[in-house]
């Protein structure tokens, strides 16, 4: 069950978990434009189709479904675009990865994490169309369970997601927290070939310490894999000593910069409602596509902006794509 991959590797002993639960982002489709219907364009195969995933709420967080591709605006390098391609109802394959922070600054969180990733699973996943992988992360980067529609080898999986042993932590490499390197894994090794909606929800408090991969080398992984990423920070205070380092600013640019979410655990905010909104607008994105009115001649990001033309929506979706001959 345990896939052990890069950045390091070691032998694990976890402690199972027995209690029972109480509970895109831009994309370049190379040569695969979205299946066309009755009011959807046709496109030759060597034609490359730039397809963008959208979430559009109110001021008051309110998600909107009822827009046209004619209540939208979109630029690409400052240059207006056609929208040639657009569906209010995604419902493509969903491949969705759960990183959980198991570093010991989340031991006293981390039982509410699995709990709620339980039913975030049992809710979300269908089994004829979705993939679900677990991932976990403290001093290395584990794979519990690599992609799967079983929800029986999803929650088994769950059930072995722990902190490090005492033992772990005395071996000289037990130490650390690698969050970048978890994203460029789950971004780069699992979401590389997959062309349907792709995101990763990360639990943690944010804070990375040992990774090889810096931050922006993650960001720019998971942008050139169209990899959405939801962040919820959970954090205890008391975990550290001289007070908590503050790693939201890294969990909200992860989510701001991929077109996903970034939402804080609080008593007024559960994580289990937290899952609840990312279920909702996950099932609730508009999918856009649109052809460059520049033929890409040279490799490299090329910047969107995409918004709504009625006053006071806000529209939730990444800010550039990779742009690839």
């Amino acid at each position: 069950m345990t896939r052990t991959i890069a950045p390091s590797s070691r032998t694990l002993t976890r402690r199972a978990w027995l209690a029972a639960a109480g509970l895109a982002g831009a994309c370049l489709a190379s040569a695969q434009p979205p299946e066309p219907s009755d009011d959807q364009p046709i496109f030759s195969s060597n034609v490359r189709v730039v397809s963008l995933l959208a979430t559009v709420a109110t001021k008051k967080g309110e998600i909107v479904r009822d827009l046209t591709k004619d209540d939208f605006t979109l630029l690409e390098d400052g240059r207006p675009q056609s929208i040639r391609y657009f569906s209010r109802e995604t419902d493509l394959p969903l491949t969705l990865g759960l990183l959980i922070d198991t570093s010991m600054s989340q031991e006293k969180v981390l039982d509410k994490e699995r709990g709620a990733s339980f039913r975030f699973i049992d809710q979300v996943l269908r089994d004829t169309k979705d993939q679900f992988f677990i991932l976990q992360f403290d001093m290395g980067v584990y794979v519990r369970q690599k992609l799967t529609a079983s929800r029986k080898e999803l929650d088994e999986a769950l059930n072995y997601v722990d902190t490090p042993t005492r033992r772990e932590l005395n071996m000289p490499s037990g130490a650390g927290t690698r969050l970048y390197d978890a994203v460029v894994v789950s971004s780069r090794d699992v979401m590389k070939d997959r062309h349907d909606r792709k995101a990763i929800i990360i639990m943690s408090d944010g804070v990375d310490t040992g990774s090889q991969a810096t931050f922006a080398e993650s960001l720019e992984v998971a942008q050139r894999n169209d990899t959405l990423i939801y962040s919820i920070y959970f954090s205890d205070s008391g975990a550290y000593f001289g007070g908590a380092p503050d790693g939201r600013g890294v969990l909200e640019r992860l989510a701001r910069e991929t077109g996903g979410g970034f939402f804080e655990v609080t008593r007024k905010r559960p994580i289990e409602q937290i899952f609840a909104t990312i279920q909702d607008e996950l099932r609730s994105q508009y999918s856009l596509g649109f052809v460059s009115d520049v033929p890409v001649t040279v490799h490299g990001f090329r910047k969107l902006q995409l918004t709504a033309k009625t006053k006071g929506l806000q529209v939730q979706a990444r800010d550039r794509y990779w742009a690839a001959r």
